[in-house]
Parts: C-alpha cells; sequence; structure tokens
C-alpha cells in the first residue's frame, strides 16, 4: 500500500508552494496544470507524460514493497543524466521528451520540485531507505555465464534470447498504453542507467506501473536470491553493444572489392566493411504520421566492385512481422503490416543542393530502393525501384532484370539483415563517383506497430563515399616492414664495415 502522507508535502526539503512556481512555468505544458499528464503538448508525446496526481513512479532506488522514491530517486528524475550513457546533447530521461532541468532550476529549484511533485499525490516520504548494493559481485565471466542461463530461463519471455527485446508477450503499463520490452544490446536508451549496478535495481525494485517484476519479491515464482540477481544484472549489461550506438555526421563508407558483390548478409565480405549508424525518427510531415514509433535505429555498410553496389542494412525489430501467423497477429498492436525498409539517393547528378529529403519534389526527383518483407507463407519478399516526386508522386522504375537490382533480408532473435544491390551509375540514377560524397537516406517500417506506407521512420540525408582502391592483401604489410628491417640492418652492417676499412 501506498505510503500516502497525509503527513504532506512538507515532508521533502524543500517548498512546495515555491516548487509549484516553477511548475506552473516550466512542467504544466506537458504534465497538465494539476499534473494529470494533460497538459497541451501531452497528445504529441510518446511515451505519454507521468501523471503526478498518481503518485506511480516507475524509476525509484526503494524496496518493491516501498510505495513511495526516495528524494534522491525524485531529484534525479528532474535533474537528468540518471541515463548515464544517453544520447549525446540530450541529459534528459532517454527515450522521452522530458529534459534535464539541472542547470535551469538549479538544486534549491529541485528540491522545491520534488516537494510539489510529492504534495500533487499527497506521497510522503519513503519508509525504507534505497536497497544495498554491498552485495555487487564483479561481472567477471563466470558470474556473466550463470547469468545467461538465469536469463534464459526469467527474462527471455520478453526480452528475446539475445536480449533485443523480441519477446512473444503482448505488453501493456497501468495506465493502457502498448509498451515494448527493453533492447537491453542498446545500453543508451536505458532510462535509469545501463551498468551493471543500475540493472541490478530494476531486478530488484521493478518497475512499477509496468510487467517488469521484483525478481526480490518471494511471493513470485521466479523470485532469484540477491547473488543470481547480480548475476543476471552482470550479464544483461553484458549485452550493450556500444558499437552500435549512432554518432553525429557519420559516413557510409562503402568498401572497394574485387570480383561480385554478396547478397547474403552471412558473406565474409561485410566483416571487413566499415560500419555506420542513424538514429531515425518518426515521419511527421506529410501523410499518415508516425507518432508512436518502434524503431529507433540502424546500422549500414556497404561495398562496391567499380560496377555494382551493395548495402546491408540491420536493424532491431521487437518481431518478424508475418500477416499470416496468429501468434504473430496477436502480438501487433493493431492491424498487421509486412516490415520494409528503403534506401534514398538523388535521381541523377546532384546540383544546385540536395533534393527535399522528404521524397523530393518535381525539380529533383529523387530514387528509392524499397524493400518489403513477406506478406504470406510463400515466404517471397518484395523490392522495387521507384522515382519520386514529392509524397503523392510516387511511381515504380522499369528496370531490366538484368541491370541486377536485388534485395533480400533474414530475421533472427529480434534483429533484420536486409541486402541491397543494384548497378553503380545508370540512366537517371543516383550519380556514384569514387572518392566523392553522395546523398543517402534510410527508411524502416514495423509492420506489428502499424507502420504502412507514408507511416514508418526515417533519416535525413546523410553522406555515402566510395572507396577508390580496393585494400591489398594482408600479407603485404608485414612483407614491407620486413623489408624495411632488412635494408636498415645491411646499411648499419655496410656503415659499420666501412668504419673499420
Amino acid at each position: 500500500m501506498p505510503a500516502i502522507a497525509a503527513q504532506s508535502a512538507s515532508a521533502s526539503d524543500g517548498g512546495p508552494e515555491k516548487g509549484r512556481a516553477i511548475y506552473e512555468k516550466r512542467c504544466s505544458w506537458c504534465h497538465g496544470i494539476d499534473g494529470a499528464g494533460d497538459g497541451p503538448a501531452a497528445e504529441f508525446l510518446n511515451p505519454p507524460p507521468r501523471d503526478l496526481t498518481f503518485g506511480l513512479y516507475k524509476w525509484k532506488s526503494t524496496p518493491f514493497d516501498e510505495y513511495s522514491p526516495s528524494d534522491e530517486d525524485f531529484e534525479k528524475m528532474i535533474a537528468g543524466d540518471g541515463s548515464h550513457a544517453g544520447i549525446s546533447g540530450w541529459d534528459g530521461m532517454s527515450g522521452t521528451s522530458m529534459p534535464g532541468w539541472k542547470d535551469v532550476m538549479g538544486p534549491e529549484g529541485i528540491r522545491h520540485m520534488a516537494a510539489y511533485m510529492r504534495s500533487l499525490s499527497g506521497l510522503g516520504k519513503a519508509e525504507m531507505p534505497a536497497i544495498s548494493l554491498a552485495g555487487k559481485i564483479r561481472p567477471g565471466p563466470e558470474s556473466i555465464e550463470r547469468g545467461r542461463v538465469l536469463f534464459k530461463d526469467r527474462c527471455a519471455e520478453c526480452h528475446g534470447l539475445d536480449g533485443r527485446g523480441d519477446g512473444t508477450k503482448k505488453l501493456r503499463d497501468d495506465w493502457g498504453a502498448r509498451t515494448w520490452p527493453r533492447d537491453l544490446t542498446k545500453g543508451w536508451t536505458f532510462r535509469a542507467g545501463s551498468g551493471p549496478e543500475d540493472v541490478y535495481t530494476r531486478v530488484t525494485v521493478g518497475i512499477p506501473g509496468t510487467q517488469m517484476p521484483s525478481f526480490a519479491d518471494p511471493s513470485s515464482k521466479k523470485a532469484m536470491t540477491e547473488e543470481e540477481r547480480w548475476d543476471v544484472a552482470n550479464y544483461a549489461a553484458s549485452l550493450d553493444e556500444p558499437s552500435r550506438r549512432p554518432v553525429p555526421e557519420t559516413v557510409v563508407k562503402a568498401l572497394k572489392v574485387e570480383g561480385g558483390l554478396p547478397l547474403t548478409h552471412s558473406d565474409k565480405l561485410w566483416d571487413s566493411a566499415p560500419e555506420a549508424n542513424y538514429f531515425l525518427f518518426p515521419q511527421i510531415i506529410a501523410g499518415e504520421k508516425a507518432f508512436t514509433p518502434s524503431l529507433d535505429s540502424i546500422s549500414v555498410k556497404a561495398a562496391h566492385n567499380g560496377n555494382e553496389i551493395a548495402f546491408l542494412l540491420e536493424w532491431n525489430d521487437p518481431t518478424n512481422s508475418m500477416p499470416w501467423d496468429p501468434k504473430a497477429v496477436e502480438v501487433a498492436d493493431g492491424p498487421l503490416f509486412p516490415d520494409g525498409a528503403a534506401i534514398q539517393f538523388p535521381a541523377g547528378e546532384v546540383k544546385g543542393g540536395r533534393p527535399y529529403f522528404g521524397m523530393g519534389d518535381g525539380r529533383k526527383p529523387v530514387e528509392i530502393w524499397h524493400w518489403r518483407s513477406p506478406e504470406d507463407q510463400s515466404g517471397k519478399e518484395a523490392f522495387g525501384v521507384l522515382e519520386a516526386k514529392g509524397f503523392e508522386r510516387i511511381s515504380r522504375k522499369t528496370v531490366s532484370e538484368k541491370a541486377g537490382f536485388e534485395a533480400s533480408g533474414v530475421y533472427e532473435n529480434g534483429r533484420w539483415r536486409v541486402v541491397f544491390k543494384g548497378p553503380l551509375n545508370y540512366e537517371n540514377g543516383p550519380a556514384f563517383e569514387e572518392g566523392a560524397f553522395t546523398p543517402i537516406a534510410f527508411a524502416l517500417w514495423d509492420g506489428s506497430n502499424g507502420d504502412e506506407k507514408g507511416k514508418h521512420v526515417m533519416t535525413g540525408w546523410e553522406w555515402a563515399k566510395l572507396e577508390k582502391e580496393a585494400p591489398g592483401p594482408s600479407y603485404m604489410w608485414p612483407l614491407a616492414v620486413g623489408g624495411f628491417a632488412l635494408a636498415a640492418e645491411l646499411l648499419w652492417l655496410f656503415l659499420r664495415k666501412g668504419m673499420k676499412d
């Protein structure tokens, strides 16, 4: 039961009346004038703003049977920086519109705000302290392996075998909103930190208001000991893939190779191709808009041989959208469509600036390579080359089968890997030039999230650059170094002999 305070807002060291003045100026636009999460901006935000009158907070460090967060929890929520490894330039809560306020409010203002937030629900101070981290187990190989076994049994149903959030359950929070399990490979998206201590806190406390339980609750069939929770935390933290965290101004560098290009993601050629990672943002410009996106980043590799170019697109997707599968239909959020991916280029040579990134216009059209996952059990994927002169002027280009346009995708444990392949520099196509930068953009559709046609996520214009020369054999450098060392030794012997003479 909640530790409701009759005792009041004065339970905080701050002053609720001073906090109210700050709240009305800074926070009411999202959370509403009375804190009910119904401010003017609320309908445009995903996830929606917290209803502060309910008194239920997801991110706290007090035990599962203590309703109230600690004062420090409140102050962290307001100040920001709780995500630790969040997105560069954003000190608020990752994956939300909640900014960090420490620079604006300062420590005193944050204490006043914390007091006012408690007063909105009559929430008193926590009667129990934050959970202890004193029993921490170092994240060594043995602990991680024990955690892997436990994770498969206790956590994979929601988070997927590889932790990519591709579980088989349809989840909703206590407010009725659709939720997706956290993708544990993206530590930068965690809202309250991604280190072992942070994960241990979540495993121990749970996330109130969601289907993430406390594994310290002895009444749960899946309860774990303190040591087991540390092992699971160490394993979950080890799943993070920081190398896939998007970095601003990244360029797709197309590796130059000899011979044919692969249409399979498992080809060893991709091991040596540089990877570029990008954030995705929802399309909210025209047509049906994507206000509740489920995909947030994409990884890209590219290779060319002077005649053709191939791209490997990889992204984590919580579902393999299969319209014919009853289980997939059950997990989907509304109508189920196939998944999709697209690459966009300027059609023809770029003169006087790039086309409008939203599918070009009549003066500067774009070309789009568009792939869709199978619509039925035949397993047949769809692929086409399109020309667009704006959102409403899209037509399919007629391309010869001999031209070499192809695309093929594979979904495995929460990750799509799709290879696109096509010719370089054909009539009215993108103008690639070795060593030069070519504009490029990407778009994805999650059919289980209702993405279809204009409802999708995308990047803005990025850049691709084709390498000029194929890298030499790997044994050339050792031979060159060995040759240099031998020459230096011979020179030294020659000079020494000359001195003796």
